[in-house]
């Protein structure tokens, strides 16, 4: 049992890193520092920034209520 546990807390860990990830990808989007691909509706777009920032920082309490237990 000790053995799923730490599975659960390894896959949970990856999926927290993967979501703060893509919430800085989809804010750096949304102010248009990165500016890829060419025809995403993201881009130069205030609403994607404040998505963005809400997705990475749900991804870092994940990481951090992971890590704690």
């Amino acid at each position: 049992m000790d053995g799923l546990y730490s599975l659960i807390r390894i896959v949970l860990a990856v999926m927290g890193a993967l979501m703060f990830v893509a919430g800085v990808f989809f804010a750096l989007q949304g102010a248009g520092v990165i500016m890829w691909p060419a025809g995403s509706f993201m881009l130069r777009s205030h609403e994607w920034i404040a998505r963005g920032i809400l997705t990475a920082n749900f991804g870092l309490l994940q990481l951090y209520i992971v890590r704690r237990r």
